[in-house]
């Protein structure tokens, strides 16, 4: 009968930090319960203790990583895209002011030199 008690109990054994020599026939029943009631709470305290504390830091980690990227993309990909947008654009007017409107005022120009000159 004591077999069975002492398989099951080899466990809890190691998990209270009993002496290896420790057997079921030196405790009662309601010891070996008591045993069992123990491991269990605090099997059950662990991993309610454990859960709480992971999913705090997971959801904190979660939440830091997050923010991180967040900021990376708002700080450094926002500014690069805006500088390189706005050389570009700057560019392309500068580029449109000189081959556009500086070639057509140049032309009116001529022209109304050449009527001044002519005197027209």
């Amino acid at each position: 009968m004591y077999g069975i008690f002492n398989l099951l109990f080899s466990y809890f054994r190691t998990r209270m930090h009993l002496p290896y020599g420790f057997h079921m026939k030196k405790l009662c029943m309601h010891a070996w319960m008591y045993a069992y009631m123990h491991a269990c709470m605090h099997a059950c305290i662990h991993t309610y203790i454990c859960t709480y504390i992971h999913s705090y830091i997971h959801t904190y980690i979660h939440t830091y990583i997050h923010t991180y990227i967040h900021t990376y993309i708002h700080t450094y990909i926002h500014t690069y895209m805006h500088t390189y947008i706005h050389a570009y654009m700057h560019t392309c007017m500068h580029t449109y002011i000189h081959t556009y409107i500086l070639e057509h005022f140049h032309k009116i120009l001529f022209i109304y030199a050449k009527i001044f000159e002519l005197g027209i």
